[in-house]
């Protein structure tokens, strides 16, 4: 188990390194991530997807969302529970959010509920690492974004956004720590975890 000391240094490390960025590289590394997640035969045949809107020096999905929503996929973005648990609505056009806590912008859409993620062909969520080896994500720590993959099905596509420092060798386990299947990030689209090692 990861000291949780050493987990708050390495968010402070990453946070900071992408506070350090250009506007430029940042726009720049969103282009070509969202056109290689594009590129994937299993985004493009994705009916249902679950994403999330970012916010900050997050990698930006903003163009990633316009794009999955006008080529005609239906996507469900969260909206924070008091209780840190992630409820879902959908996305119809950037005119349909409004401004929720933390500086996210949430769909006004009617709520779907927490389980709503469990009928997505795909799902794309923050995280600041993640573990090449074993797929697991390094998140901010509130724990939303594990009980909501905790939901996904086996079989689901579960890809997480990153820079191209940002996947690292291993991320160390806690027994809540959920692993994504996918890495998009600049270079490419990788496979981790477990399902790299049965490619």
């Amino acid at each position: 188990m990861e000291d949780p000391l050493d987990k708050r240094n390495r968010r402070r490390s990453i946070l900071a390194a992408r506070a350090d960025m250009s506007e430029d590289l940042r726009r720049i590394s969103a282009t070509s991530t969202r056109e290689l997640l594009l590129d994937q035969p299993w985004v493009q045949m994705a009916g249902l997807v679950a994403c999330y809107w970012s916010i900050s020096t997050e990698p930006d999905t903003h163009g990633l969302v316009f794009a999955l929503w006008k080529h005609g996929a239906t996507v469900m973005l969260p909206v924070l529970c008091e209780d840190n648990d992630l409820d879902w609505a959908v996305y119809d056009g950037p005119d349909t959010l409004t401004p929720g806590p933390f500086g996210l912008m949430e769909p006004v859409d009617v709520r779907r509920g927490v389980d709503a993620i469990r009928t997505a062909a795909l799902v794309i969520v923050p995280a600041l690492a993640v573990g090449r080896t074993n797929g697991v994500r390094l998140g901010r720590g509130g724990g939303s974004y594990d009980r909501a993959l905790a939901r996904v099905g086996p079989n689901v596509p579960t890809v997480a956004l990153l820079y191209e420092d940002e996947l690292v060798d291993t991320i160390p386990t806690e027994a809540h720590d959920q692993a994504v299947r996918y890495v998009a990030r600049p270079s490419g689209v990788h496979a981790v975890g477990a399902t790299a090692a049965q490619a």
